[in-house]
């Protein structure tokens, strides 16, 4: 089967990676400079450090981030290798820059949950594109890749620990409420993230166990018109072979395809989980 050809050249998918990181670092520094610093909303990472210290010591949050991300940066390199590349040197500078731009455009609200709400949406949105752009802008991750080599704690609970000091810490400057915001905003920021790398249609995937499932494939290939792959399984108690059929249907097909499945094989066993991201033809395009 031949291959495609790619849509852009090699140099211009890295000229718009480059893009996505300075994007993706406007977006994240919007968010946080008129929604999150405005309400001391500390969120997690070295935003939300700079926002604690700001709080205490009137300190620049662009300056701070600056002082924490660059040496950071610089332990990577030293510690993991050349493993970060040009791209991540750029989120990891140009952030502050914008933090600096926009650390004067005063608050989009006063009101702290709308602060949370739409500055955890913005932030995940900017991280999303700055992933996009198979970059990060550096800070807490690169720490918890530090210590995660060298003690061997998972990286996700390292990152938890890190933040979970930073709320605990803005509990304690700025109030228990302040820290409940600021655990609003990380789940947006996780969620919207997921949902800028994966897209907002989520597809179903079916795994179909039957004694019909020959009848059943020709019939979603013909009638239901979505392509199906007949896996290779066997029975957990009887140990005969029960061969499994998956598809992949859009959201609107589940109802259609269940109502085949009764119709051909009542007795069929049917699961039907979530596809976030489905790349190929029929659905999105790599």
């Amino acid at each position: 089967m031949r291959r495609r050809k790619a849509i852009l050249p090699p140099w211009a998918e890295t000229v718009l990676e480059y893009i996505y990181v300075v994007i993706g670092s406007a977006f994240v520094a919007l968010a946080f400079s008129v929604f999150l610093l405005p309400n001391a909303i500390a969120s997690g990472g070295v935003s939300g450090i700079s926002t604690i210290l700001y709080g205490l010591f009137k300190w620049k949050p662009s300056y701070v981030q600056w002082a924490f991300n660059i040496p950071l940066f610089i332990a990577g390199l030293v510690f993991l290798g050349r493993r970060f590349g040009l791209k991540t040197l750029v989120g990891t500078i140009v952030l502050p820059l914008f933090v600096y731009v926009f650390e004067d455009w005063g608050a989009a609200t006063k009101d702290p949950l709308l602060g949370a709400l739409f500055g955890g949406l913005g932030i995940g949105a900017g991280l999303g594109i700055v992933f996009r752009g198979k970059a990060s802008t550096g800070g807490v991750d690169l720490l918890a890749q530090i210590i995660h080599k060298y003690i061997g704690i998972s990286l996700g609970t390292i990152i938890l620990l890190i933040d979970g000091t930073i709320v605990l810490s803005s509990a304690v400057i700025f109030g228990i409420e302040q820290a409940l915001y600021a655990l609003i905003a990380m789940f947006l920021t996780a969620k919207t993230i997921d949902v800028v790398q994966m897209g907002l249609g989520t597809s179903k995937m079916a795994l179909i166990i039957s004694d019909h499932e020959d009848e059943l494939r020709k019939g979603i290939l013909t009638d239901i018109y979505r392509g199906v792959t007949k896996i290779s399984a066997f029975g957990g108690y009887t140990e005969d072979e029960r061969p499994m059929l998956m598809c992949v249907v859009a959201q609107h097909e589940v109802t259609k395809l269940k109502q085949y499945v009764r119709d051909i094989d009542p007795s069929a066993f049917i699961i039907v989980v979530n596809a976030h991201e489905v790349l190929g033809e029929g659905f999105k395009r790599q």
